[in-house]
């Protein structure tokens, strides 16, 4: 029912200091699946899909935090779920990848991996989705667009190969989260972006982050003498957030 993407990239900030952003997007024939497959912090990046338990994306996340490998914090968490042959759980952390499809998913179910991302998908057209998705993300990987935009670029990829086999299911979603090591004054809208009931997740998901980029820039501009100071650069925090609240209405 689900395919989604868990990557991570270091990049050199602006005062030439080493980061690293961690990604996570996906979509699915059912309403509202931000709330419950992608997961994110500035330690790592989980996806939890097919017969969801939530917990795996919370916990997991929470253990990178803690500094558990991603190998250590998932694998150790579906040996104690009991339905673990029905989850699909998969993710990134600053070194190393991990993918698990149980042996009970449905319909055409896998993942693939490399060095630095991670994608599964079950319900799926056929395993060109996968393979979509991640030469896509492949092909412009550290690429000069926001991370927020490449992984929507993915997820069009493997949505253009069938996506979710389900098309009498007109009701979609999609999401995705970005987080970064980096310090910023305040965050960029765009990385955390929801598309929660629609007939068309991806193309909805991009004009979403296109008009959350836009607003964005309008902000930087606006605020942009007073980011040096603390109190500009939390005017312009809480100006970006009430944008965002008021797209969300």
């Amino acid at each position: 029912m689900t395919f989604s993407i868990c990557v991570r990239e270091e990049y050199t900030d602006d005062d030439g200091e080493r980061q690293t952003r961690f990604g996570v997007a996906v979509t699915t024939r059912l309403p509202g699946v931000g709330t419950l497959c992608p997961f994110v912090s500035e330690n790592g990046a989980v996806a939890t899909q097919s017969l969801v338990n939530v917990e795996l994306g919370r916990k997991g996340v929470q253990y990178l935090d803690d500094g558990l490998s991603v190998k250590d914090a998932l694998q150790s968490l579906l040996n104690a779920d009991d339905g673990a042959e029905q989850r699909q759980l998969h993710g990134v952390d600053a070194d190393g990848t991990f993918t698990f499809s149980g042996e009970e998913c449905q319909g055409w179910y896998g993942h693939t991996s490399g060095e630095n991302y991670t994608v599964a998908g079950n319900l799926l057209a056929g395993e060109a989705v996968v393979e979509a998705v991640a030469d896509t993300y492949e092909s412009d990987a550290f690429g000069d667009a926001p991370l927020a935009e490449r992984l929507v670029d993915a997820l069009e990829a493997g949505h253009a190969e069938g996506g979710d086999k389900r098309e009498h299911l007109p009701i979609q979603s999609a999401a995705l989260l970005v987080e970064s090591t980096e310090d910023v004054d305040f965050r960029r809208a765009y990385n955390d972006l929801r598309v929660d009931a629609t007939e068309t997740p991806v193309a909805d998901l991009r004009e979403t982050f296109e008009e959350a980029q836009r607003g964005h820039e309008i902000l930087l501009e606006e605020y942009g003498e007073e980011l040096g100071d603390d109190e500009g650069a939390e005017d312009a925090a809480d100006a970006d957030d009430a944008a965002a609240e008021t797209d969300a209405e």
